[in-house]
């Protein structure tokens, strides 16, 4: 590969780089500070607790990647949390309960994105509206309270089983993950993804139904969150109206951290990867050297900010400099 070849390489992958550069940096700053970091019990439990995130992470991706957003995930992981625990406390066999669960998310995603697509309401304001929503309705349903979950078949295993070593949260991750990968960067419905977030109505004129697709990532996005409602109801032992604050802070810092453009026409599920096991490093990390726990909110909000600050000026500036060259 010659000096050229090697410079279109690096402009490509800058911002995955740039990601994998800092998540290695946070692993070698926090192993050096605390002696448990490295720990064979401390990873595993890192990989189980950034499940639920990064499950998440991967359909946000899908959506900024249209060029949209999702403020709700967090209200609606902790919808599905709550419905599952009130489920089950009612005596549903546990696979009812879950197939249900997945059925309300991704209907509360479909009725979000009908309103986007179809309706041609702005993302922001739609999701932010099933923010305050949905987690009043999950307040409402469990009058503020948590409601214990009993053992009921397997359900428990889905947050706090083991298969060949791996917390079967971290293995649902990985298959989301993989999924997600695939379908972003390797088959025809990523590429309508980025068409459609690059240019909506250029996208519609070359015959992509631009309405569906972005109806479909609000779908994924719906029952990736009731999905990790389910493991983290499983792993607590508990639903609660409560679960997952702030949780679509962390899915939206994982995802631009990882070099998806707020502005869509572009996403990296490999730097989403990336970004969540970063922003699950950090609070980790922070937790194990006895920093308070409020300080990884700032910390999170400031690598928002550096993140788009990178992908709209300094990455910006390199791509026009390597054109102009």
């Amino acid at each position: 590969m010659n000096r050229s070849n090697w410079g279109d390489f690096l402009l490509e992958h800058a911002q995955v780089l740039s990601i994998t550069v800092f998540f290695v940096a946070c692993c070698a700053l926090f192993a050096t500070l605390s002696t448990f970091f490295l720990g064979p019990g401390n990873l595993l439990n890192l990989l189980r607790q950034s499940a639920p995130m990064l499950i998440v992470a991967t359909a946000m991706t899908f959506v900024i990647t249209t060029g949209g957003i999702d403020l709700s995930v967090g209200a609606v992981v902790a919808l599905t949390n709550a419905l599952a625990a009130i489920a089950l406390a009612a005596a549903w066999p546990w696979p009812a309960a879950v197939v249900a669960v997945l059925a309300a998310g991704g209907l509360i995603g479909a009725v979000q994105g009908w309103f986007i697509a179809f309706q041609r309401l702005p993302a922001f304001l739609v999701t932010l509206a099933g923010l305050s929503s949905l987690r009043g309705l999950a307040l409402l349903m469990t009058q503020g309270y948590s409601i214990p979950i009993a053992p009921h078949g397997w359900f428990l295993d889905l947050g706090r089983g083991w298969l060949l070593g791996v917390p079967v949260p971290s293995l649902f991750a990985l298959a989301v993950a993989v999924a997600g990968f695939v379908a972003l960067g390797r088959m025809r419905y990523g590429r309508h993804l980025v068409a459609v977030g690059a240019n909506p109505e250029a996208a519609r004129r070359f015959g992509i139904p631009a309405g569906r697709v972005i109806l479909s990532v609000y779908v994924l996005s719906g029952l990736s969150a009731a999905l990790a409602g389910l493991i983290i109801a499983a792993r607590l032992g508990s639903g609660s109206s409560n679960a997952a604050v702030g949780f679509e802070l962390q899915a939206i810092a994982a995802v631009v951290l990882g070099g998806t453009s707020l502005f869509g026409g572009s996403g990296t599920v490999l730097g989403t990867i990336l970004g969540a096991l970063t922003v699950a490093v950090i609070e980790n990390g922070l937790i194990l050297i006895h920093v308070s726990p409020f300080l990884t909110q700032i910390v999170t909000g400031a690598i928002i900010l550096l993140a788009v600050w990178l992908n709209t000026r300094v990455f910006a500036r390199l791509t026009a400099s390597r054109k102009r060259s």
